[in-house]
């Protein structure tokens, strides 16, 4: 009998150094505080958003999947984004669908069509 609990109380001490060295190393599972209200740990350039500021966002994590609120302001952020690009790519087609003024070599706008050319520009037959 006396064997047995010999045994028992070196499995004890054995799980209990087992037990400080797992809390020394790992901690004693604490949990961070959770961040105040109405801040997020979720961030992305003020313009300029790249694919590699998208990969990198980190949601935080409340018990059915992702924290909405931060979510929808990187959708709305995005969407404002692309929105943007948009409009400037629209302007950048417009500006280059437009007809630059024609000039000649000496710094005067061409002639009109059907006409040869403008008196006085040198051209004297």
């Amino acid at each position: 009998m006396l064997t047995m609990l010999v045994y028992v109380l070196a499995v004890a001490l054995v799980a209990a150094l087992l037990y400080a060295f797992a809390c020394a190393v790992f901690g004693r599972s604490e949990e961070m505080a959770p961040l105040p209200e109405h801040t997020t740990a979720t961030v992305l350039p003020v313009a300029g958003i790249r694919a590699s500021d998208v990969t990198a966002l980190r949601f935080q994590q409340v018990v059915r999947g992702y924290k909405t609120s931060e979510v929808d302001w990187t959708l709305e952020r995005l969407a404002a984004e692309i929105e943007s690009l948009r409009e400037q790519l629209a302007q950048a087609r417009a500006a280059a669908s437009e007809p630059a003024p024609s000039r000649t070599g000496l710094g005067e706008p061409a002639p009109p069509e059907g006409v040869a050319a403008w008196p006085g520009n040198g051209d004297h037959r």
